[in-house]
């Protein structure tokens, strides 16, 4: 609802391959990707948009529940630009997404 009201397009999907789907038809700037998804990890998604459209720019924000300096690592080795921990305060949100578009 937050990028919703400042006017961006949002698309959502709740498993990998439908993530992954999404991606392919809505062609995203920003992706934020919950790392617990069913079927496949948020991990496995975010290689898999790093090789299916490496030709363009696209900002992959790890959404998690895990906080620690190995998580984040982690998070970063599977091609996420950031790794914010849930739950996700508004106001950070709202700043974290002004500050990229």
């Amino acid at each position: 609802m937050v990028l919703v009201d400042s006017g961006h397009e949002v698309r959502i999907a709740y498993d990998g391959a439908s993530a992954l789907e999404q991606a392919r038809i809505f062609s995203p700037e920003i992706v934020f990707l919950d790392i617990g998804l069913p079927g496949m990890s948020g991990h496995d998604v975010a290689r898999a948009l790093r090789a299916e459209h490496s030709d363009r720019a696209m900002v992959l924000i790890a959404l998690s529940g895990y906080g620690e300096d190995e998580d984040a690592e982690r998070s970063m080795a599977s091609g996420f630009d950031h790794h914010i921990l849930k739950p996700v305060d508004i106001d950070t949100l709202q700043s974290f997404i002004d500050d990229m578009c």
